[in-house]
């Protein structure tokens, strides 16, 4: 067990986020020493050293599903146009256009998430767990349950990763900060399927465009 001061001092010690550090001593039964291991393990620690860096150089990755069927543009920041014309960058700029492809986020992060639209979101999992029969007093950890799998769906960072769904997207991100040495932000993206709107066939985009990518 670990308590609220106990991810405060793993944060201070770590420059961690709040969450991560959470995590983290979940991970390791709340001790702090192998908490803060697991967080360097992670990249986690490494990228938060980073965080207050400028990153202002970088790419706008363009990617065209096989057959036009669906666009990506993302823009992805790092520290320098030396790093950003590298190509482990391109590669990591690559994989992230490839899942936003495939797995149709509509926001970054959590932070992006709209204040209404999570309301709206709860409300719509309370009415759920409700008509399902569940006791009042239980309905509200199962919103924060189901929540999380909102986020998941929704926020690009929270997504497993296509290609190891072990592995979240910020897993990735992490990952490629303590490859690549300098700070890394995805800060933008747009995706266009081709007839979105418009009443169609639905296609397994997940699978087709992983196969299509090999």
């Amino acid at each position: 067990m670990f308590t609220t001061e106990d991810i405060v001092k793993l944060r201070k010690r770590t420059n961690a986020g709040m969450m991560d550090c959470k995590k983290a001593l979940s991970e390791t039964n709340g001790d702090l020493d192998k908490a803060a291991e697991w967080l360097r393990e992670k990249g986690i620690a490494a990228a938060a050293k980073k965080a207050d860096r400028i990153a202002a150089e970088g790419l706008v990755y363009s990617y065209i599903h096989m057959g036009g069927k669906i666009g990506v543009l993302v823009e992805i920041n790092c520290e320098t146009d030396f790093v950003a014309k590298s190509e482990k960058f391109v590669d990591f700029c690559k994989d992230v256009a490839l899942q936003i492809a495939a797995s149709k986020p509509e926001y970054v992060s959590v932070a992006e998430v709209p204040a209404e639209a999570l309301e709206h979101e709860k409300e719509i999992l309370r009415a759920q767990a409700l008509n399902e029969g569940k006791p009042e007093k239980i309905v509200e950890k199962m919103i924060e349950g189901r929540i999380k799998k909102f986020y998941q769906d929704v926020c690009l960072l929270e997504q497993p990763f296509v290609k190891d769904p072990d592995k979240t997207v910020t897993d990735m991100l992490n990952e490629a900060i303590l490859t690549i040495g300098e700070k890394i932000t995805i800060r933008r993206f747009t995706r266009y399927e081709m007839g979105e709107g418009l009443v169609k066939r639905q296609d397994n985009f997940v699978e087709e465009v992983m196969a299509q990518s090999k």
